[in-house]
C-alpha cells in the first residue's frame, strides 16, 4: 500500500494558505458573475485561490492530474482516471462568500485508481481543519472524529443543500423531498449554503443525515473520505456505491439513516460531472 502522508500535510499546507487568502478577500469589494445559472456564482477569488492551489501542487508533483471547479466550469475536461487526482473546491458556499455570511471553505480531495485516499476541508472563517486519510481515521483539529450512530430517523437532525436549479418542477421535487423529511417526523431540515461544512457536520456528528442533487465531484472528494474514516457511510441516492461523478450523495451516521433516506427520495437530474453539458438531453 502507498504512503500518501507526505500529500495530507501538503493538502493541509496549501488548504491553510489559501483560507486566509480567502479571509483576506472577504473583507475587500468582490468582482461577482454567474456560471450555469443566475445563482451559480463565481468570483475573481474563486479563480486566484483555485489558481494558487493548482499551480503549487503541479510544481510539488508535476505528473499528478487536476480537477478544479473553475477550470471545469471554463471548459476543461472533467475527467477521472487512475492517475493520481487532486479534486478541489477553492470556494464552497460562494454565495455565502460573497454576502459575508460565515459558511465557506476550502476542499482538497485526492484520488489514485479512482479511489478516494485523502480530504482536507478548511473553514475559511472560523479556521477549523478537518482532515483524513483513508485508513487513518478523520481528525478536527487534531481532534478525532466519531459520526453520530442514531438510528432512529426521529431523532435525526438533516442537511440539505437546494442546488443551482431553481425551476419551477425542480423546486416541486426537492420541496417535496423536504417535506417528507420533515413529516417523518424528524428533529429538523438545515441548509447552510456550503456542501462540503454541511458534510464534515456529519463526520462530527452534529447531525445524522445529508442528501443532496446538483453538487459536484469537488463537492464531495474531501468529505467523503472525512465522512468514511469517521465511522460512516457515503452512498449513491439509488442506495448504490457512491458514483462521484454522479452529481448526487447521501452521507449518513448509521446505515439504517442512509437507507431510510434513500427510500424517501425523488431523483432530481444533474447530468454528470464527466459528461459535456452540450451532450445532456
Amino acid at each position: 500500500m502507498e504512503d500518501w502522508s507526505g500529500c495530507l500535510d501538503v493538502a493541509v499546507q496549501m488548504a491553510r494558505r489559501a483560507g486566509q487568502m480567502v479571509q483576506c478577500a472577504v473583507k475587500q469589494e468582490k468582482q461577482v458573475s454567474s456560471k450555469s445559472t443566475p445563482t451559480d456564482l463565481v468570483t475573481e477569488a474563486d479563480h486566484q485561490v483555485e489558481e494558487l492551489i493548482i499551480s503549487t501542487l503541479r510544481e510539488k508533483y508535476p505528473s499528478h492530474r487536476f480537477i478544479g471547479e473553475e477550470s471545469s466550469a471554463a471548459g476543461v475536461k472533467c475527467e477521472l482516471t487512475d492517475d493520481p487526482t487532486w479534486i478541489i473546491d477553492p470556494i464552497d458556499g460562494t454565495c455565502n462568500f460573497v454576502h459575508s455570511f460565515p459558511m465557506v471553505a476550502v476542499s482538497i480531495g485526492f484520488a489514485v485508481r479512482k479511489e478516494l485516499e485523502l480530504g482536507v476541508i478548511y473553514h475559511c472563517f472560523d479556521g477549523t481543519l478537518y482532515t483524513a486519510r483513508k485508513g487513518h481515521g478523520a481528525f478536527c483539529n487534531g481532534v478525532r472524529l466519531q459520526v453520530s450512530k442514531e438510528k432512529d430517523v426521529s431523532k435525526a437532525l438533516i442537511l440539505t443543500e437546494i442546488g443551482a436549479k431553481r425551476d419551477p418542477a425542480t423546486l416541486d421535487i426537492f420541496l417535496g423531498n423536504m417535506k417528507k423529511f420533515l413529516s417523518a417526523p424528524t428533529h429538523g431540515v438545515r441548509i447552510i449554503g456550503s456542501s462540503t461544512l454541511a458534510l464534515c457536520h456529519i463526520a462530527s456528528g452534529a447531525a445524522e443525515a445529508y442528501y443532496q442533487y446538483g453538487l459536484h465531484c469537488w463537492d464531495i472528494a474531501a468529505a467523503a473520505v472525512i465522512i468514511r474514516e469517521a465511522g460512516g457511510y457515503v452512498i449513491d441516492t439509488t442506495g448504490g456505491a457512491l458514483d462521484l461523478m454522479s452529481r448526487r450523495v447521501v452521507a449518513a451516521g448509521s446505515r439504517e439513516i442512509a437507507d431510510y433516506v434513500v427510500k424517501q427520495l425523488q431523483p432530481i437530474n444533474y447530468g454528470r460531472d464527466d459528461t459535456d453539458p452540450d451532450d445532456l438531453p
